[in-house]
């Protein structure tokens, strides 16, 4: 597929004041400046997140009553439960707050639906089963209830108190919760917390528990250090996708040295089964550990992961992570199998010029993989993607959407309201449940509203140039200072640099079990580094000299450190950006 190099252009002067004041290659301040930290103080504040400088919990809207109903219930001595998501961000939230609290003296439960019995969210179906096994006065929802209009007035109904702690879309009215903690209902400029997932939400919490405790002079909140949850924190946070400026970059930094080092018997067997032996990033939550967390929930139920992260030894742990990971082949081969069928689906029916969103569905397809395969046949044809499978009665078919820069998918979801039976999510990802005979009018609909909304152009990807360097820029010296820019995530992407006028040194050399990677040695007649295509497969080579885009890495092996691109893409020499 054809891409767009796009360069954004900054202020040299600026550029040049950064780059001096916190002696940094010019290139590095350039990609600092991309990411919105136009000046030196705002730089330095980017490149140092301490701890410290974590906002108060309670600017958070509605913490405050939610916190003072949990202490009225540890007085009381009745139990609560917390009612999580399967998700990783939905099961690490309900750990934090399962353990946490419980330590601090609450009696306390823990429920995850089952993804294909009772559905997303705080469904009525999953708070009836919840309360049949867990009779209580206080349900805690966390990573769901935002849109629960219906099972949070029956639930109020019959005497049950409700707090939601969570970070999605508010539903319009919103639901009569007792206290309703999210972020989104906050001022538009709060970025500090504006940002979290539910696994930040309930480090916060834990957090204005701990400090009113301490107040109190409560025995064993003294004694309680909440950096022992930041490892489960980081984990939520990558996995969910979302954004990693203000506090979910301080807690993700100090939370992947923490997972790095972990005693947590959970996360040790399950970095032991991921094959995981040194440091933590964020490649390694999002392509290792957080799959196979997720895989659990995708498929069934996501108790064994929350089973696997409480759990207090590795004898308990490790036939826990097994399982897990089996489960998570499991779930690879369905992936690949739905996938290929929806790419075949798609291309047969495929016109560029009419296709502006993708609606694709099957009954048979699982639900617990729709959302990864809108993902793949998004990446593809670059439109917004939205893949449906059939619900257990097959009455209704549920999926999950993937879109595009410019196109607010959950927002072209309400202007299909008539059209389906529920929505919710965000703009570039969001779910929907329908009647399987409306999937025809949806895709009509959806082509309207994204023909009016998008240009042309935007469903051509472009590739962002951070900054045009030399071969000779890129040393180990340089990669540590671009370290500091980690972790990389959403709104703060791996930088991508371009390099003109440079040709291949020798031969490529195929890698890969199938051959399907190259690994290539770029030379511009003065410096000479390496480069790694993954998935290449039978690509056109470059041919003489070429510009090459890429990402620059730390490549570790036997001992020996060097430099090497990610390989992205190349063009002919001389083509404007």
């Amino acid at each position: 597929m054809n891409r767009r190099w796009i360069s954004a252009s900054c202020d040299a002067a600026v550029v040049e004041r950064i780059a001096s004041d916190l002696e940094l290659p010019e290139w590095i301040a350039r990609s600092l400046i991309l990411r919105g930290h136009s000046s030196p103080e705002a730089a330095a504040d980017f490149l140092d997140p301490r701890l410290r400088r974590l906002a108060d919990p309670l600017l958070i809207p509605n913490l405050q009553p939610a916190v003072e109903r949990l202490f009225r219930q540890r007085e009381s001595g009745e139990p609560l439960v917390v009612f999580g998501d399967y998700d990783v961000d939905g099961v690490t939230s309900t750990a934090i707050l399962k353990s946490g609290l419980e330590r601090l003296g609450w009696q306390i439960h823990a429920y995850l639906p089952h993804r294909m019995e009772e559905g997303y969210g705080l469904s009525q179906g999953g708070v009836e089963a919840c309360l049949e096994r867990y009779p209580v006065s206080l349900l805690l929802a966390v990573d769901c209830g935002s849109t629960a209009v219906e099972p949070i007035a029956a639930l109020n109904a019959r005497g049950v108190d409700v707090l939601v702690l969570d970070h999605h879309q508010v539903s319009c009215p919103p639901p009569a919760a007792l206290a309703l903690v999210n972020p989104q209902l906050g001022p538009p400029d709060a970025r500090s917390f504006r940002e979290l997932c539910s696994a930040g939400l309930a480090f916060k919490l834990l957090h204005a528990v701990v400090k009113r405790g301490r107040d109190l002079g409560l025995a064993g909140f003294e004694t309680l250090d909440l950096r022992e949850f930041l490892d489960l924190v980081a984990l939520g946070t990558v996995a969910d996708l979302v954004p990693l400026v203000g506090e979910n970059r301080i807690l993700v930094t100090a939370g992947l040295q923490r997972l790095t080092d972990t005693q947590r018997p959970g996360l040790v067997a399950l970095k032991e089964v991921a094959g995981i032996e040194g440091t933590v990033g964020g490649q390694e939550v999002g392509f290792q550990l957080g799959p196979r967390l997720n895989a659990a929930g995708r498929l069934e139920t996501a108790t064994a992961s929350l089973d696997l992260l409480l759990a207090t030894d590795l004898e308990v742990a490790r036939p826990l992570a097994t399982a897990l990971d089996g489960i998570n082949r499991e779930r690879q081969t369905l992936e690949r199998e739905i996938t290929e069928a929806a790419l075949a689906q798609v291309r047969s029916r495929y016109v560029p010029e009419r296709d502006w969103v993708i609606v694709e569905g099957q009954p048979h397809w699982h639900l617990g993989v729709v959302g990864i395969v809108a993902s793949r046949v998004l990446r593809e044809f670059h439109r917004p993607t939205l893949i449906l499978g059939g619900d257990a009665d097959l009455l209704h078919w549920r999926g999950s959407g993937r879109s595009v820069t410019g196109f607010d998918l959950a927002a072209a979801l309400r202007g299909c309201d008539d059209l389906l039976v529920k929505h919710g999510g965000h703009a570039m990802a969001a779910g929907v449940t329908l009647v399987p005979t409306q999937l025809d009018a949806l895709r009509v609909r959806l082509n309207q509203l994204a023909c009016a909304a998008l240009t042309p152009e935007q469903l051509i990807p472009e590739l962002r140039i951070d900054a045009w360097i030399r071969l000779s820029d890129l040393s180990l010296d340089t990669m540590e200072q671009l370290e500091r820019l980690e972790p990389f995530g959403m709104e703060n992407p791996s930088v991508q640099l371009a390099m003109a006028r440079v040709h291949l040194a020798g031969a490529p050399m195929r890698m890969g079990k199938n051959r399907q990677h190259l690994k290539l040695t770029l030379t511009d007649g003065i410096a000479r580094v390496d480069a790694v295509w993954w998935n290449a497969g039978d690509g056109a080579l470059p041919v003489g000299e070429f510009d090459v885009a890429g990402v620059p890495q730390i490549n570790d092996y036997a001992g020996r450190r060097t430099v090497q691109l990610r390989w992205l893409s190349f063009r002919p020499c001389g083509l404007t950006v």
